[in-house]
């Protein structure tokens, strides 16, 4: 089975990835192969709304986003991680999002394949939950099957989702760590992994 994720911070390698790479780790030791995509590395331009994809799976722009077409149809299970920006994806994640419109006008090229979403936030409870609707809307119009996780014991956060914060000091201000220190997204970022691989067994991939 072949996990792809794919990062859409503008900060590769930082507390984004880090979240991507726990569920990639936990998908590698139940059996699959994973790889991690930074799209702050790869040169990819805005759809033009040319509309040829009307008529085709393929782009007419020629960019870094060709081999990203081909990776996401050799996968079977894409993981899209995206920092919560203002409520929403970062624009990087986005422009990646309308650029899989022509995995989607003639047909769906990406269904049947799994899907699952991770965030990053500065505060709890501040926007994150609206990044992962949208990422589910994203797998929903692809009609890919979405994983959502939950480790075992009371629920402790509604998704794949590490903050910044930390609590407040005695005059009620924020208190701010690494997004790496939050111990329950990353839990529920590795059984998210763990989670893909289990669905992907059950369905034969």
């Amino acid at each position: 089975m072949k996990v792809l994720g794919i990062n859409g911070s503008h900060r590769a390698g930082k507390g984004t990835a880090a979240l991507l790479q726990a569920a990639l780790d936990a998908a590698a030791e139940a059996g699959a192969e994973t790889e991690l995509v930074e799209l702050s590395r790869l040169n990819i331009g805005f759809c033009i709304g040319c509309n040829k994809c009307l008529m085709q799976t393929s782009c007419t722009l020629s960019d870094d986003m060709e081999g990203l077409y081909e990776k996401m149809r050799g996968a079977d299970a894409i993981l899209l991680a995206s920092p919560d920006y203002f409520g929403t994806v970062s624009a990087r994640t986005k422009n990646f999002m309308d650029r899989t419109r022509p995995f989607h006008m003639v047909e769906n090229v990406l269904k049947g394949k799994i899907g699952a979403g991770l965030t990053t936030a500065g505060l709890n409870n501040c926007g994150a939950e609206g990044t992962l609707a949208l990422i589910d809307q994203w797998l929903a119009t692809h009609e890919m099957l979405a994983v959502h996780a939950r480790p075992e014991g009371p629920v402790l956060a509604p998704g794949a989702i590490a903050t910044g914060f930390a609590g407040l000091d005695e005059a009620g201000r924020p208190v701010w760590r690494s997004v790496k220190g939050d111990a329950i997204g990353f839990a529920i970022a590795r059984q998210l992994g763990t989670d893909v691989v289990a669905l992907g067994e059950r369905l034969g991939m």
